[in-house]
């Protein structure tokens, strides 16, 4: 009877071991003293392209570029017995893809002599939160420098229009032609103020459950009666979803300015289409700015277009104030919506390529939401 259980207790551990490793949404592998791949979660099956039975029938060395930093640090590691991080390492190839750099841990497993566990974290993601970092910082640059203009310059221009109006009345129709410019150019320049007012707001957010499918539907509604009424708009929602921590009125402010870029960057294009997806991203947390808490960023909602694209050089600038890709455009619109989405706690990323751009918002699910609430089942890939 005691080893039977014992046996069964094994077999539950073993389980729960394999379900968690499974759950990380970072590739694991664990190599053995030969060098073999003794196993692999379902994230390293899908970054390796290949299944666990698959990988454990060759060497890790089949499977990375001839010559990997990787190779010479799983030999530090066995020799130093102690874990070891890189950073940036190239593991570019016709295998794995282009442009795959990752940061790698690798730790001795002190049951099993000579063999190592690996994990690998794409630098993708590494990356988008920095960048995400650096947006809050432009946009409470762009609060200080609002703070700034409102007082500065507002009083001013206030007194320029109202001296401009007295001499329009004593002026000639030449004249007046340039009164009225001065009058319209002021407005124009008080108009910018009011816009970038809006990011010295520091009031906390109100947030309440919101239901994201609501809002999507309300902000497509608003697009097809006005904008994109020559626009194709399609829904790929998961039902399962549940609410969103956040403002209400800030998300439709969002996601509207979100599919306005996407119908102008569409134009006139015949077969121009917006997609907006919803989905559950579990494994990404980040840190809420003031506080010590740190959220889980599961919900992901995306604004996707068949335009032209965003140039290569703009992309990593994309969220900066005074930013634009359009002749008239005051570059404060994608900063606005970094803004919002950085004050929920939450990322917003752009990807582009010809004929397909993709806007990115990973927010925070309702604090009253749970996972049992969102009838989510994990799954890996197929084998």
């Amino acid at each position: 009877m005691t080893n039977d259980a014992s046996l069964s207790s094994a077999h539950v551990g073993s389980a729960v071991a394999m379900a968690v490793l499974n759950a990380i949404q970072n590739p694991v592998i664990m190599v053995d003293d030969a060098g073999l791949v003794a196993f692999a979660n379902w994230e390293a099956e899908a970054f390796f392209g290949a299944s666990a039975s698959h990988l454990a029938r060759y060497k890790i060395s089949t499977f990375i570029p001839f010559g990997s930093p990787l190779l010479a640090l799983i030999d530090q590691v066995r020799e130093r017995r102690a874990p070891i991080n890189e950073y940036r390492v190239d593991l570019s190839s016709p295998r794995l893809g282009q442009d795959k750099l990752v940061d790698i841990y690798v730790a001795p497993v002190t049951s099993e002599p000579g063999s190592v566990v690996i994990v690998f974290q794409e630098r993708s993601m590494a990356d988008k939160i920095d960048r995400q970092l650096t947006h809050r910082a432009a946009a409470r640059s762009v609060t200080g420098l609002a703070s700034m203009l409102a007082h500065e310059i507002k009083n001013p221009l206030s007194g320029i229009r109202g001296a401009a109006q007295l001499l329009e009345h004593s002026a000639t129709d030449d004249d007046r032609a340039l009164t009225r410019l001065i009058c319209d150019e002021t407005d124009r320049i008080v108009s910018l103020v009011d816009r970038m007012e809006v990011f010295s707001d520091e009031r906390p957010v109100d947030r309440v459950p919101v239901n994201i499918h609501s809002v999507l539907d309300h902000v497509k509604a608003v697009a097809k009666a006005g904008f994109a009424r020559h626009i194709k708009i399609t829904e790929n929602y998961d039902p399962s979803l549940p609410s969103v921590y956040a403002n209400r009125d800030q998300l439709v402010q969002v996601f509207l300015n979100l599919v306005k870029n996407a119908a102008e960057a569409i134009g006139d294009r015949p077969d121009g289409e917006v997609v907006l997806t919803t989905a559950y991203r579990p494994g990404i947390r980040l840190s809420v700015a003031g506080t010590r808490e740190k959220i889980s960023l599961p919900l992901e909602f995306c604004v996707q277009d068949n335009g032209p694209g965003v140039p290569s050089d703009l992309l990593p600038h994309l969220f900066d104030p005074f930013i634009t890709t359009k002749t008239n455009g005051s570059g404060l619109g994608l900063a606005l919506v970094a803004k919002i989405i950085g004050d929920h706690g939450g990322i917003i990323e752009c990807d582009s390529q010809t004929n397909k751009t993709t806007f990115r918002v990973l927010m925070p699910a309702s604090k009253d939401a749970s996972l049992e609430d969102a009838t989510i089942t994990p799954t890996g890939p197929s084998r």
